[in-house]
């Protein structure tokens, strides 16, 4: 079954901002950054119910090399990314996002 990727405009600003953070803290670790989530994001898009399901329906992926998860779910035939947060912080951000989908 294909997958239609959907990324909401709050993860689009959480990549913006990692983004920004590691291009501040050493050119070319942003793209970097962004390499890795396209690869996780491209295994999701192949293997989307392989993580197993936590808060609300919504799936975890860690991103390799950076300290770094997506967060998404699986509806129907669609894969919507809800956040990308740090491995550190605080499930409370992700709480109204999930309330809002």
């Amino acid at each position: 079954m294909k997958y239609a990727v959907i990324v909401s405009p709050e993860a689009e600003n959480d990549l913006k901002e990692i983004f920004s953070w590691y291009e501040d803290t050493r050119i070319g670790l942003g793209y970097d950054f962004l390499l890795q989530v396209d690869a996780g994001i491209n295994f999701i898009k192949r293997n989307p119910e392989i993580h197993p399901i936590e808060y609300k329906g919504t799936r975890k992926h860690i991103i390799k090399r950076f300290p770094y998860k997506i967060i998404y779910f699986v509806k129907e035939e669609k894969i919507i990314i809800l956040a990308a947060l740090h491995g550190k912080r605080s499930f409370e951000l992700l709480k109204n996002r999930v309330d809002g989908v």
